[in-house]
């Protein structure tokens, strides 16, 4: 049942934001309802998609787990380090400097990453379809903005090296809380000295 519904909010919320790469279709929708009404819309279904792939995960987690491999326990160190970059490149997105500029896709890139160090760190059938999802979505999402003619909106304006550094504190803090915090009482699954 949990995985079924978990499966469900992956189809919601991937299905709502690759409607974000079918630009046609995207400016058919937007004309047709409204911009503000395709906002609203758009982000009931992302929230909806994401709560039922909690939801499913965690009764998944709980009541069904299916291990399909177990991946050696240094592999869980692996994903601990990734996890800070992946963290940083997030924030980065929306803290604009350097890294922005760089990278070009800061948030894509710390899914990427963030799913990927997942994968390694999970064996079982859940982990690999949730994480599996993220990563192939981020893929697929960069390799569309490749192909995309239209501007989507206005330019952002990008900092400086003083943006970067506090992208990066940000990005430490949101990566200890996330640890310390979030990780083993949310998730139930503690990341250090587990």
């Amino acid at each position: 049942m949990g995985l079924a519904v978990m499966i469900l909010g992956l189809v919601l919320f991937f299905g709502v934001h690759t409607l974000t790469t079918r630009r046609e279709q995207r400016a058919r929708l937007i004309a047709q309802w409204g911009e503000g009404p395709y906002k609203i819309g758009y982000a009931l279904v992302s929230l909806a998609g994401l709560a039922l792939i909690v939801w499913g995960f965690a009764h998944y987690r709980a009541a069904e787990r299916i291990d399909l491999w177990y991946p050696p326990r240094w592999l869980k160190h692996v994903t601990v380090a990734l996890m800070l970059p992946a963290v940083i490149l997030v924030v980065a997105a929306y803290i604009r400097g350097r890294i922005y500029t760089v990278v070009k896709h800061p948030l894509l890139s710390g899914v990427k990453l963030w799913a990927a160090a997942h994968l390694l760190a999970n064996g079982d059938l859940g982990g690999i379809i949730l994480f599996g999802s993220f990563l192939g979505w981020a893929v697929f999402d960069r390799i569309s903005l490749k192909r995309r003619t239209d501007a989507g909106g206005p330019p952002i304006p990008v900092g400086g090296p003083v943006n970067d550094l506090i992208a990066i504190a940000v990005g430490i803090v949101a990566y200890l809380a996330l640890a310390f915090a979030f990780h083993p009482v949310v998730i139930g699954v503690p990341v250090v000295g587990g």
